[in-house]
């Protein structure tokens, strides 16, 4: 082979090596979105997301998941955690929620959002954090869950074990999941009937949730705290309603839903306000 050849496989190989990520401006922002094909965190300026205080039926996780987050963002120790349970509960909203508030009392924190399919990415992502040392980071992953053939779990491991260079000190890792053990039942449930060795072919990844030293479950809110939810809404934005219409009109869209959530309190609720002319 010549060496114009070889020259030329060198270049294709370097281009098809991922760029190096550039260190963002860490004082531009408080939030974070981690991109890759190029690596890059892109600030986020305004970031979508509701009041501590308008999370209502969620008392001892929001109390439990602050107290954690406080202890972190001032330099002690604090444990990963997997926020899991109902959809539509609030279990996105109370992060960037706890985040907002612990900026609020004055305690620097940044939080990174890592979306599920870059997983694979997140040895790169995390070399480039530990970097930002001056820094507490909130590394967030919504919606973490896996199928029978995911491969990504093993991506996990580098965020809640870190290998043999450890999770990064100033790193934090909260992920949400519809799922306690982040994949189905029933597939938990048919590689243990389908292997030779049925309980070692599903510990590695039941065994994913274990390594979360904090689990917060959420459960479905019953009726009154799905109406207080709309009426701490209300009396936020300024709209005036009778309990008896609020109460009529927020169990008729609940019922053409088939559920009762915090999510369909505030689809309501924005219909509420679009009705009335406001803006939210």
């Amino acid at each position: 082979m010549t060496g114009k050849a070889l020259i030329r496989i060198a270049e294709a190989l370097e281009r098809m090596a991922p760029s190096e990520a550039r260190t963002p401006d860490w004082d531009s922002a408080d939030a974070f979105v981690w991109h890759v094909a190029p690596d890059q965190l892109e600030p986020v300026s305004a970031v979508s997301r509701v009041d501590l205080p308008l999370l209502v039926g969620i008392d001892r996780a929001r109390d439990t998941l602050l107290a954690n987050t406080l202890q972190f963002a001032r330099g002690f120790a604090a444990n990963n955690a997997l926020l899991w349970g109902a959809r539509g509960m609030g279990k996105s909203s109370l992060v960037k929620a706890v985040h907002a508030e612990v900026l609020r009392q004055g305690v620097a924190l940044k939080i990174v959002e890592l979306s599920r399919e870059d997983l694979p990415s997140v040895t790169r992502l995390l070399a480039h954090l530990r970097a930002a040392e001056a820094h507490r980071i909130l590394l967030f992953c919504d919606d973490l869950s896996f199928s029978h053939d995911d491969q990504h779990y093993k991506s996990l491991k580098a965020v809640l074990d870190g290998g043999i260079e450890g999770r990064p000190g100033n790193v934090i890792f909260y992920a949400t999941s519809n799922r306690r053990h982040l994949m189905p039942r029933d597939m938990i449930e048919n590689e243990r009937s389908t292997a030779i060795s049925p309980s070692e072919a599903v510990e590695e990844k039941v065994s994913l949730s274990d390594r979360f030293g904090l689990w917060l479950g959420f459960h479905p809110c019953n009726q009154d705290e799905y109406l207080a939810m709309i009426r701490g809404y209300c009396d936020a934005h300024g709209i005036e309603i009778t309990d008896a219409d609020l109460r009529a009109e927020a169990i008729e869209w609940q019922a053409t839903r088939g559920a009762r959530s915090g999510r369909v309190a505030w689809q309501y609720f924005t219909d509420l306000a679009g009705r009335r002319g406001i803006t939210v």
